[in-house]
């Protein structure tokens, strides 16, 4: 039921499955391409869209269409991004999340993305319920209980193959798509009132309430680990060609269907505010009411059923693609695979059991606040999908050429910004409704860590990034450019120094400096007299020390020329680094060799201070032996 699974592939059983690499002419080359966007698309016209455009459309008339539109251009430009980050980089945002954040956080982004699918989930249900309950009668709570069965129609259609699945989505789409553009040639709205709907305006509280849930119903943050996932099930050329051309068609994909998307939920918005913005019926805060109503302000009995219709096509269609999305932030996050079924399973009890709770404790009247309620929820956790993604795309070490580009970048930013402003305004408005409120102390408290908790969250996941990237560039200030090894020849060594000092470690050195050279190398071997006699007199001494180190000087040197080896034996007398550097340098060697007698203490100090400043004054390669 549930294993452990290599991160390579997201989605590993339909990972390029769908060959573009094949020879194609004209359309059929495109066609290749054409698939993911629309399953993305889905989400953005589900049945928490419809709460939030209905309530939208017949409280504020044509008001909001312009927030529809921004939402849509900022959908169209953060799903080219999660395109982007898995043509790229062949990573979905789950696993370019826990390739670049500490545990703690990926935790809770986890957390996070579970909530928000479950969120989504929970509009999908209450949708589907409510469009069975429209079109056969039967009480929403058992239409809910109902929704449970659609497990089985994810597994036939996955067992299909994914072109299979976005043929049977695609043709859900142009269900919802067909059934509203009858019910707007129905509703003939006025074009020029719909066209000032287009201007940006202020902003009431409920308005703004409203506005948040349709950018949460729209800009939807499931949708973004879902689209990185979903390109990845194209086989491409590796190559810089064939990354374009797959950038390219996945962006007119994109363009598309979220254009489509669009025009349903501004077709949602334009009904509701033609048929009942216009006609004074502005409390429409039910999908129900909205149902019970076209029937006599549009005159036709065919407008309710196609409202039905289109309704469960949504449910059913969102439904599907939020189960790959939790496969997705599960195998990401976790590296866990749960079995299809049982993740579907488990998603659709989630959703179910709040959504139970709330008919049978407040009945059925409370579904539509709890539909837009959802997406609002989706909406404050956008910020936790969206910086991450655009964080990714700008790094030019994992992007390479296909980096964003600048202007890009701060068009993204600004859209950050403003999905983030939105969802703070609001927190900040109910939690101080609530703050101030009759409340325990308890509730406040866990209010308020609450808060705190969300923004280290938001810090962390902002600026761990711009941190990480600021230690890798000073690493490579620190330590210089890479170098590329293109001059790798030295100088033949043809003279080598040896600094002995008459103790067993005198055959080691030797021995080192012999493996260094060749029979044509002369060796140098020099030793330093420190007695009494030698500090006045120099070469002039004659005391006992200075005679048995000439002899013992004398008996290596012929050693090692019985050997075939050329040597010499040379004595310096007195100050010990003045007398080895002078010693060096007028042999003409080309390597000096010394020996680490691993002390400590003062004798540490003595000994390693003289191999320090010897290496310092000479220019030629220095070789420490321990000895």
């Amino acid at each position: 039921m549930v294993q452990r699974i290599h991160p390579e592939n997201s989605l590993s059983e339909v990972h390029e499955t769908v060959d573009t690499t094949l020879p194609r002419k004209g359309f059929r080359r495109i066609l290749a391409y054409i698939g993911p966007a629309y399953l993305v698309s889905v989400g953005y016209m589900d049945p928490g869209n419809w709460a939030t455009d209905l309530q939208g459309g017949a409280k504020y008339g044509y008001q909001l269409i312009w927030v529809l539109l921004m939402s849509n251009l900022m959908a169209l430009l953060l799903q080219s991004l999660s395109a982007r980050l898995g043509i790229v980089r062949r990573r979905d945002l789950a696993q370019a999340n826990r390739e670049t954040y500490p545990p703690l956080v990926n935790f809770c982004l986890y957390i996070l993305a579970e909530l928000a699918i479950a969120a989504c989930d929970l509009a999908e249900v209450l949708g589907m319920a409510i469009g069975i309950h429209l079109l056969t009668g039967l009480p929403i709570v058992w239409g809910t209980v109902i929704t449970v069965l659609d497990t089985f129609l994810f597994l036939i259609l996955q067992r299909y193959g994914i072109r299979k699945m976005e043929a049977f989505i695609i043709c859900l789409v142009a269900v919802i798509g067909g059934s509203f553009l009858v019910q707007i040639l129905m509703a003939n709205p006025p074009i020029g009132e719909m066209a000032t709907g287009l201007v940006p305006t202020t902003l009431t509280p409920g308005a703004l309430y409203i506005a948040v849930g349709i950018i949460g119903a729209t800009v939807m943050p499931h949708n973004l680990y879902l689209h990185s996932a979903l390109v990845q099930t194209r086989k491409i050329s590796p190559d810089q060609k064939g990354i374009k051309t797959a950038l390219k068609y996945n962006l007119i994909d994109s363009t598309i269907a979220l254009n489509a998307a669009f025009l349903v939920n501004a077709a949602i918005l334009v009904l509701a505010a033609t048929v009942f913005f216009k006609t004074g019926n502005t409390d429409i805060a039910k999908i129900e009411d909205a149902h019970r109503l076209l029937q006599p302000l549009l005159g036709s009995s065919l407008a309710p059923i196609l409202f039905a219709v289109a309704l469960i096509a949504a449910g059913q269609s969102s439904t599907l693609t939020g189960t790959l999305a939790g496969q997705i932030v599960m195998e990401g996050y976790l590296q866990l695979r749960i079995n299809p079924w049982l993740r579907r399973l488990l998603t659709r009890l989630i959703a179910i059991a709040p959504a139970v709770f709330v008919i049978l404790m407040y009945g059925e009247e409370k579904v539509d606040d709890l539909l837009v309620f959802s997406q609002v929820v989706l909406s404050i956790q956008l910020g936790f999908a969206v910086i991450p993604l655009i964080h990714f795309v700008s790094d030019k070490k994992s992007m390479g050429e296909f980096v964003i580009s600048k202007p890009v970048k701060i068009v993204s930013w600004i859209v950050a910004a403003i999905l983030v402003g939105l969802n703070v305004n609001l927190v900040y408005n109910e939690a101080a409704a609530l703050l101030f409120s009759d409340i325990s102390l308890p509730a406040k408290m866990g209010i308020l860590l609450a808060i705190a908790a969300f923004v280290w969250l938001f810090l962390a996941m902002t600026f761990y990034p711009m941190i990480q990237k600021r230690k890798t560039e000073r690493a490579a200030l620190m330590h210089g450019a890479t170098i590329h090894l293109d001059n790798l020849k030295v100088k033949p060594v043809s003279s080598i120094a040896i600094a002995l000092d008459f103790s067993p470690a005198d055959e080691k050195l030797i021995a080192h400096a012999l493996a260094q050279g060749n029979s044509g190398v002369s060796f140098t071997l020099l030793h330093i007299v420190e007695s009494v006699s030698a500090r006045y007199l120099a070469a002039s001494s004659d005391d006992a020390e200075t005679r048995v180190d000439k002899e013992r000087l004398a008996s290596y040197v012929v050693q090692l020329q019985q050997m075939g080896y050329k040597a010499e034996g040379v004595l310096g007398y007195h100050n010990r680094v003045n007398e080895i550097v002078r010693i060096v340098e007028n042999a003409g060697a080309d390597m000096l060799i010394m020996g680490a007698h691993g002390h400590s203490g003062l004798k540490d100090y003595i000994f390693g201070e003289t191999i320090e400043d010897v290496r310092h004054r000479l220019t030629i390669p220095v070789l420490i032996v321990n000895v």
